[in-house]
């Protein structure tokens, strides 16, 4: 179970980075197939070679595994910005999405 959760996660993120598997094996250190030999479910990372993964995808480890969060790296950056704002300026981008909601 989890280790499906695993390959579909990484290949999900990587397309959302809009990068090859080629370019993040290299990113990260690895031969230029190991990205791809993984989402073809030929093994899983070392736990080092995992936070090296989810660094390059800009995520922590949990949300790598949270599957509820498609776009994480950008649900991160949004949740800073709004910590940024005011309360009244938060409260507005919370009546701007509930009415794109609509």
């Amino acid at each position: 179970m989890y280790e499906n959760l695993f390959y579909e996660r990484l290949v999900k993120l990587r397309g959302a980075k809009g990068v090859s598997a080629r370019e993040m094996s290299l990113a990260i250190g690895q031969s230029p197939g190991y990205i791809n030999g993984l989402e073809n479910k030929n093994g899983f990372p070392s736990m080092q070679v995992f936070f090296y993964i989810c660094e390059y995808l800009g995520v922590t480890p949990a949300e790598f595994f949270d599957s509820s969060n498609g776009h994480p790296a950008q649900y991160c950056e949004l949740i800073s910005d709004i910590d940024a704002l005011s309360e009244k300026s938060r409260q507005n981008i919370l009546e701007i999405i509930k009415e794109l909601k609509r």
